[in-house]
């Protein structure tokens, strides 16, 4: 993408959000103020190439290469940037079939993701698949509500982490979907699902309070929302249940939003929920601004890739 192409894309939509229950008058855009810029990716499904010009949806769009232009202008002109990937990296292309998981790890790599989670489809060659492939992974992998502690998994899945950019503490954690009656037992073998709203509240409450982290960023891959079915937690659901956290970076459904959806939280505070489709077709870019005081504004976008 060319850079002026991606000034113009980033700049249609965009419009100031305030969080943490801080009014938009309270902000100031002083030099004193810091930007964080959050990139991520959901269900890229082993999409390696772009589609091709006769795709009848998406000719033209997507592929890794094009992806990794496109972060290092977005990184250029903002150092301060985290790659974030919500799930379901494997499954949907030959390559996966053929190389198991090795070249979507070592492309990721290449362009430096700082964490992702574990979609369901990561289990589709298994749990021992999945750790055979982590050497190939130089980042990590976050999930807090996947009891790994009976499988090969185990001590190689943090449930949060903790980044610092500019004095700005981010703390980062995963939640995965429910994967009995999506995943055959024998693929996930021990593998146990806690309730994702009650790890939420604990590990929100750790990144807040013990690790004093400025912004709360959940990779979730729950889904965006489910009309019909109301007992099963989604990414909407999660927000409005739990407090402290700012963004929900959301996967599963394939759920294509070209601004994130601002969800009022347990505290009545904004949050924001975010996807971007699938196959690596857009890649999502949120923009956090913090004044003096820690106090934070945010807007976003997805970027056609």
């Amino acid at each position: 993408m060319k850079r002026r192409d991606f000034i113009q894309n980033v700049s249609v939509g965009t419009a100031l959000i305030s969080l943490g229950g801080i009014g938009l008058s309270s902000f100031t855009s002083s030099t004193e103020s810091k930007k964080i810029t959050i990139l991520h990716t959901n269900d890229v499904h082993s999409h390696i190439d772009p589609f091709g010009p006769e795709d009848a949806r998406n000719a033209n769009k997507g592929g890794v290469a094009r992806r990794a232009t496109l972060i290092e202008s977005i990184r250029e002109e903002n150092p301060n940037t985290l790659l974030l990937d919500a799930g379901d990296i494997f499954q949907g292309t030959p390559y996966f079939n053929y190389y198991g998981g090795e070249l979507e790890f070592k492309l990721m790599s290449m362009l430096k993701y700082d964490a992702a989670t574990i979609g369901n489809h990561d289990f589709d060659n298994g749990i021992n698949g999945l750790y055979a492939q982590l050497p190939h992974a130089k980042f990590d992998f976050l999930s807090a509500n996947y009891d790994f502690s009976n499988t090969e998994m185990n001590t190689h899945v943090k449930p949060y982490r903790v980044f610092e950019k500019d004095t700005i503490k981010i703390g980062v954690f995963g939640i995965g979907i429910e994967l009995k009656g999506l995943v055959d037992p024998f693929l996930y073998k021990e593998t146990k699902y806690l309730d994702p709203i009650e790890i939420t509240q604990d590990i929100t409450r750790k990144l807040k309070n013990d690790e004093q982290c400025d912004l709360i960023i959940c990779l979730s891959h729950l889904g965006y929302h489910y009309k019909n079915e109301i007992d099963k937690i989604s990414d909407l659901k999660l927000a409005a249940a739990t407090k402290d956290i700012d963004l929900i970076i959301g996967g599963h459904t394939h759920t294509f939003l070209q601004k994130p959806t601002i969800v009022k939280n347990l505290e009545g505070k904004n949050i924001l929920v975010n996807q971007v489709g699938c196959y690596g077709i857009n890649l999502g870019k949120i923009d956090f601004y913090f004044d003096s005081d820690k106090n934070k504004t945010a807007n976003g976008i997805s970027i056609i890739v």
